[in-house]
Parts: structure tokens; C-alpha cells; sequence
């Protein structure tokens, strides 16, 4: 997969990023040094500089995770790696958790890898809306 279209989207064009898989244990050893938490996980960021930075990637975590969420979330291995790069650009253009980096990572999700709110890929030929006869049950 690509990611510099996002990456000078999010980043800018000369922001110098290396994105890296890494193993479960290296994954974990870089967690509990630099977060505390004594477990592998999905995607770490690390910001050198206002201008180079770095994402690592447990391919074994984000598979787990998309065998686990695919009931609930529907998102490939492709879509969910893809979301997981645009939260640690986001990240590493220094944004937190919170209501507002969930609105960046949703319009970047939507703009580059063509998703919308329920999870579906877009019809590109289509205006992005949700077509009448699909609407029904609660307002989310």
C-alpha cells in the first residue's frame, strides 16, 4: 500500500517519515519502554523532529485485530492498515486522543481510502450519500 499521497496530505511534502513493520516482542519491548504498557500493540509513533518522524507496525497485532472486528467494523487488513497510518501521522502532526483527532482521522479515512461513517467503501460514481432505502432505525 501506498501512503505518500497521505502522508503529504497530512504531514506536508517535506516531512521525511519511515514507516516500519515490526515483530510482536519488538513491538511490546518499545511499548513498555516508551509507554509503559507491558504489551505489543497496532501502531506506535515517534516524532524526531517539527519535520521527520517514525511509525511502527505489528502486522500480527492488526491482523488479530481485524479477525476480531470484522463482525462489528467490516475493514480489511488493507482498510484497517491504512486507518492505523493516518492515526500515527496524526500523531505525529502532534494531535491527542480526543473528539478531534477522531474528526481527522474520519476525513482522511474518507478522502483517501474512500470510507464512509458506516464502515462501506464509497461508490465513487455516487454523490457519497446513503441511499434513501438504506436509512432506517436510530439517528447515530
Amino acid at each position: 500500500m501506498q501512503f505518500d499521497k497521505i502522508k503529504k496530505d497530512i504531514l506536508g511534502e517535506k516531512y521525511s517519515l519511515s514507516i516500519a513493520f515490526v515483530t510482536p516482542k519488538k513491538s511490546k519491548e518499545v511499548n513498555k519502554k516508551y509507554r509503559s504498557k507491558d504489551t505489543p500493540t497496532n501502531v506506535l509513533s515517534f516524532p524526531f523532529s517539527e519535520t521527520e518522524g517514525e511509525i511502527l507496525l505489528c502486522e500480527s497485532v492488526i491482523k488479530k485485530e481485524v479477525k476480531e472486528n470484522k463482525k462489528t467494523d467490516g475493514r480489511n487488513y488493507g482498510e484497517w492498515l491504512g486507518f492505523l497510518v493516518i492515526h500515527g501521522m496524526l500523531h505525529l502532526k502532534g494531535m491527542n486522543h480526543g473528539s478531534i483527532m477522531e474528526r481527522a482521522e474520519k476525513k482522511y479515512d474518507k478522502k483517501h481510502l474512500h470510507r464512509n461513517r458506516r464502515g462501506n467503501n464509497y461508490d465513487k460514481s455516487s454523490s457519497g450519500r446513503i441511499p434513501q432505502k438504506s436509512r432506517g432505525g436510530k439517528k447515530s
